[in-house]
């Protein structure tokens, strides 16, 4: 117990007052004459005893009664832990990712813990809110309540470890803090480990909400499986965390029209597929009926006109392996010799071939420099019989260039998996007994600053890439090699090509970091925008002579159609949509972290933070302790005989 006016107490030495004049007896007696003084001796006797024990009670309750008059004038209160002494620091952390969206008893998650938060914080003390997406800092829950109301799902979901670490840096640097830091969400499972490190002023409450049932039906991932001269197959992949389901109807609008429905029954993951005329520009959406989330009942997709990519391959060799694979359904295809070339076509392909030529003209190499600075992509094929200088005066421009030439069989037998040649669609497994290609003879490289993709069995590069640039070391024709005739001739040439125009995909994934290719011209100072239903968003965008290379990875952050825009112009559309990592509703367990108040009801968290600091006020019952006791010394003197 503490005081707010201690030395009031001072006053307690009044108590010896009563003491006093209780132990001195300061009053006279008055003698009266009396005959029977054996009567008179015996009642004196009587009365004495019984004078005695009143004096003392009376004594007793005056002194317990001043007492609690003067303790109540001191103001006495207590507090737990003291902690009034210390000031407070509050920051709550509200989970708007799209798993809030479950159902609790009450409702939503999400909408359900902002009236939570909203009703039980201190209305006018100020404290700090993050969300996934915003930041309140230091201000009173009333000033931010409809900012609060109006707080909507996110896609950009943080770590535990990053909201931790976010909400520690809109704590003061000030001393002696106590710091009281409230996580709300449903706590989905996450990858990495969440370890908080707490000093002994912070404390960290986490408030677990949870659904009352985890079933939820998602579209996974969409994609075209086959094409054909009439009809594109599409596949659509739906997962399930939850009861299988025997029904699910699945719907393909374009635009607001109907153009196929179907159902399927899912038990952990269901796939179907659509045809879809090829003639047809398709703005796509694909919509699921499921009661769980929301955020994954629908999936955008575009099918735009195709745009061609421009090849040029420059010839001294056989260029029939090259027709085969650049087709006319896909590819431009120029195929010219060396010496009837137009070096003003340069600039308006996207990949140039340099098939097997003996020697490279300086006008060639300053052509191609500057082709590869705006964006193409090169494939060198080295003849058998090469002009070293001239190949390294082009080489050295990406950091490679060849040395001598070996002539010795060697077999191509290592395929660099990870690279994004090979890393999507090319091979199920890796393989490790296919029948190796082989070549006879190879040139060595001078630098090792390069990716490489195909290897001979001595780890030396067949294949390799310096920046935009793919050289074989090795003669393709049939004389020095049969890597034509290897299955990994398709994809390989096949896979460069696309890369070196990425055409917009099917649709992409808000939050990654996401690339395609525009085939446009611009005047000077245009800019191509993102646009939907008024939003307007200028992404990140790099100009080359015949195409606009677009990088987005936050933004757009809403899942629609959007036009690809140069001012009122729309060049084609592309698709975005949620990242599905949290349509699987498992969740983590917390019980093993340490230093931490686990809860599920956030009255509860507020109201332990609130009496962690309360005063309680001791002074009104002194004040009723006193009362009580004039009551009892008047009662005493009446009837105590």
């Amino acid at each position: 117990m503490q005081f707010k006016n201690p030395e009031i107490l001072y006053a307690l030495f009044l108590l010896l007052v009563p003491i006093i004049i209780h132990l001195f007896q300061l009053r006279r007696f008055k003698k009266e004459a009396f005959t029977n003084v054996a009567f008179l001796k015996e009642i004196k006797q009587n009365s004495r005893k019984s004078s005695q024990i009143k004096k003392w009670l009376i004594l007793c309750t005056r002194l317990l009664l001043l007492a609690a008059i003067i303790l109540a004038f001191a103001q006495p209160f207590n507090s737990k832990n003291n902690t009034f002494k210390v000031e407070k620091e509050t920051v709550i952390y509200i989970d708007n990712s799209f798993s809030m969206q479950a159902k609790g008893s009450q409702g939503e998650l999400l909408k359900r813990a902002i009236q939570d938060v909203i009703s039980n914080a201190p209305e006018n003390d100020k404290i700090s809110v993050v969300t996934n997406n915003n930041t309140f800092k230091n201000t009173p829950i009333k000033a931010i309540k409809n900012d609060l109301l109006r707080l909507d799902y996110t896609p950009n979901q943080l770590s535990l470890e990053s909201a931790f670490l976010k909400c520690k840096t809109l704590f003061s640097n000030k001393k002696g803090t106590l710091k009281n830091m409230v996580f709300v969400s449903d706590f989905q499972q996450q990858t990495g480990d969440f370890n908080p490190q707490l000093d002994s002023l912070t404390n960290l409450r986490l408030v677990k909400l949870e659904p009352i049932n985890t079933n939820n039906v998602s579209i996974d991932t969409a994609y075209i499986s086959e094409t054909t001269p009439t009809n594109h197959r599409l596949k659509v992949v739906l997962k399930n965390s939850g009861n299988p389901i025997e029904n699910i109807p699945i719907s393909i609008f374009n635009g607001d029209t109907l153009i196929a429905k179907t159902s399927v029954e899912i038990t952990k993951e269901a796939e179907t597929t659509f045809t879809i005329p090829t003639n047809n520009i398709i703005n796509g959406k694909i919509i699921i009926d499921d009661t769980g989330l929301q955020f994954d009942n629908s999936l955008y997709f575009n099918i735009n006109n195709k745009s061609k990519i421009n090849v040029l391959a420059i010839n001294n060799g056989d260029d029939v392996f090259l027709k085969k694979i650049f087709t006319a359904n896909e590819f431009n295809l120029i195929s010219t010799s060396s010496n009837a070339l137009n070096y003003n076509i340069i600039d308006q392909q996207h990949l140039v071939i340099l098939n097997e030529l003996q020697t490279i003209s300086n006008a060639m190499i300053s052509a191609l420099k500057h082709f590869t600075l705006q964006g193409g992509s090169v494939i060198i094929i080295p003849s058998k019989t090469i002009n070293l200088q001239s190949y390294n005066l082009l080489l050295t421009n990406y950091n490679s260039g060849f040395s001598n030439q070996i002539l010795a069989e060697k077999r191509i037998t290592t395929i660099n998996y990870a690279h994004p040649l090979y890393k999507k669609g090319v091979f199920e497994k890796q393989v490790t007994n296919f029948q190796y290609p082989k070549v006879l003879s190879f040139y060595e490289t001078t630098s090792n600053n390069f990716t490489s993709i195909l290897s001979y069995e001595d780890d030396k590069p067949f294949l390799f890439q310096s920046q935009n640039v793919f050289v074989f070391t090795s003669a393709l024709n049939a004389d020095n090699s049969n890597f034509k005739n290897s299955p990994l001739i398709v994809p390989t040439l096949y896979n460069i090509a696309k890369q070196s125009f990425k055409t917009p995909e099917l649709y992409y994934t808000i939050g990654n970091n996401n690339e395609f290719e525009v085939a446009t011209q611009l005047q000077q100072d245009d800019i191509l925008s993102l646009v939907n239903n008024g939003i307007s968003i200028i992404p990140r965008q790099k100009y080359f002579n015949n195409k606009v290379i677009i990088n987005t990875s936050e933004t757009p952050n809403i899942a629609n159609i959007y036009n690809i825009k140069n001012k009122n112009e729309i060049i084609k559309n592309v698709s975005y949509n949620y990242n599905r990592n949290e349509s699987n509703l498992i969740y983590q367990d917390l019980s093993n972290l340490e230093n931490v108040t686990l809860s599920n009801s956030i009255a509860h968290v507020f109201n332990t933070i609130k009496s962690d600091a309360k005063v309680n006020v001791l002074w009104k019952w002194f004040v009723i302790f006193a009362l009580v006791l004039l009551i009892i010394e008047m009662l005493i003197l009446k009837y105590f005989k």
